[in-house]
């Protein structure tokens, strides 16, 4: 008979006696992915300690390199790469600038001189006009009414006159007989002179009355150009109102009005008293080339609170480029040097007060102090130096005085900065 408690026991030992080795085969793997994390982390840490050194170690090597094959900007040992320029001889014109402002000749703000209602608009907003063309028309009814009153009154004065000198006439020839006494002679007399004053008043009346009737028909007092509309038919306008109807501005010729130092004034005038000065415009950006024109007139006095003085130049303006109250940027040609050795601007270099140029000779830079006097337009006039001379125009930081040279038409490439690696 079997003892249940006895055959219990033994299921439960041969069961962990079955499991014992499968937990101690699944232990044995987590210890071997363990060792192999622990490894790794190991491995990474070490190459991450090893790679400042090595980097540190390439980078002596490359400054050595460096040093030892031309790299460094004073310790180069082959020839510097550079790019020349020739001094010539030419002319150089002497330029003062300045901010000036386009103003027109003429500028007609035209106002109503009498009263009544607008019948007409004859022109077109920014219409190009020509003088004596019609601008606007004012109800001209009520003006040829009065100047047909005023004429009638003229005529019927007229002929009082003419029967006071018929008059006249009569007592002379009567006086002449002793027909009459004198003193009809004489009231006679003064009735033809007060007649005469009478016609003399209305024919004045007469005048103005034209003119009233002339202010109702408004023409383009001058070549020009009309703005926006300001008025529509229908409109009633007064006599002597501040009120513009129409504003009409000269376009050509255009003027342009500028400023400079009254230090300059003397060297203008006398330049002015041979041939006119010749003055260029340009945009804001003094980039564009606008018009060119002549100095017209220096203003007659200096404005002491600012030290200069007003000029105004003349131009054409066929095409329009001009606008009147723009802003422009004015050159005007004072001097002309001529037969003076021009350099670029480029290759003059400077240290503290010394100006200096690097002449090249036989693929040797050598240092020459030179003088620099008028620049225009990224030319110098310089002193120091002969026309041909050739000069260096690039790769300063690496040049000294007698370092030899390699000449190349090719650009030469920047200096590697900090934040760049040197190739």
């Amino acid at each position: 008979m079997t003892d249940p408690v006895s055959s219990g026991s033994y299921s439960s030992k041969t069961a962990e006696y079955h499991d014992t080795p499968l937990r101690r085969k699944s232990r044995t793997w987590i210890w071997v992915a363990a060792a192999l994390v622990v490894a790794l982390v190991v491995y990474l840490a070490m190459r991450h300690r090893d790679d400042p050194a090595q980097s540190a170690q390439s980078g002596q090597a490359g400054g050595r390199s460096g040093q030892g094959g031309g790299g460094g900007a004073r310790g180069v040992a082959g020839p510097v790469t550079i790019n020349t320029a020739t001094a010539k001889q030419g002319d150089l014109g002497v330029y003062l600038t300045a901010i000036g402002t386009v103003t027109p000749v003429y500028t007609s703000t035209i106002t109503s001189q009498v009263s009544g209602m607008i019948s007409a608009v004859h022109y077109r907003e920014a219409q190009l006009v020509r003088r004596g063309d019609p601008l606007l028309d004012i109800d001209p009814r009520p003006y040829q009414a009065q100047l047909k009153q005023a004429e009638g009154a003229l005529e019927k004065d007229t002929h009082v006159l003419e029967q006071a000198k018929m008059d006249l006439d009569r007592y002379q020839k009567a006086w002449s007989r002793n027909a009459i006494a004198k003193q009809l002679l004489d009231d006679q007399e003064k009735i033809a002179a007060q007649n005469e004053g009478t016609v003399k008043n209305d024919q004045g009346v007469v005048d103005f009355d034209r003119v009233q009737l002339g202010y109702c028909h408004i023409v383009a007092p001058f070549d020009g150009k009309v703005g926006l509309r300001l008025i529509d038919p229908g409109n009633v306008v007064q006599a002597n109102s501040t009120t513009p109807l129409v504003v009409v501005t000269q376009m050509q010729p255009i003027t342009v009005v500028f400023t400079i130092a009254e230090d300059y004034l003397g060297q203008i005038q006398a330049h002015m008293q041979k041939n006119p000065l010749n003055v260029d415009v340009f945009d804001r950006a003094l980039a564009t080339k606008i018009a060119s024109g002549k100095l017209t007139a220096v203003d007659n006095q200096i404005d002491t609170t600012t030290g200069t003085v007003r000029l105004r130049a003349q131009f054409d303006n066929r095409k329009n480029e001009l606008f009147p109250n723009q802003f422009v940027n004015t050159r005007l040609l004072v001097n002309t040097l001529q037969n003076v050795t021009l350099v670029p601007t480029s290759v003059i270099q400077h240290n503290g007060a010394t100006t200096f140029v690097y002449v090249i000779q036989d693929n040797v830079a050598h240092t020459q102090n030179v003088k620099p006097g008028v620049e225009d337009a990224g030319v110098t006039q310089v002193e120091g130096i002969k026309p041909g001379d050739v000069l260096a125009n690039s790769s300063f930081e690496r040049l000294r005085d007698k370092a030899p040279v390699k000449i190349t038409n090719a650009p030469v490439q920047a200096p590697a900065t900090a934040n760049q690696s040197a190739p």
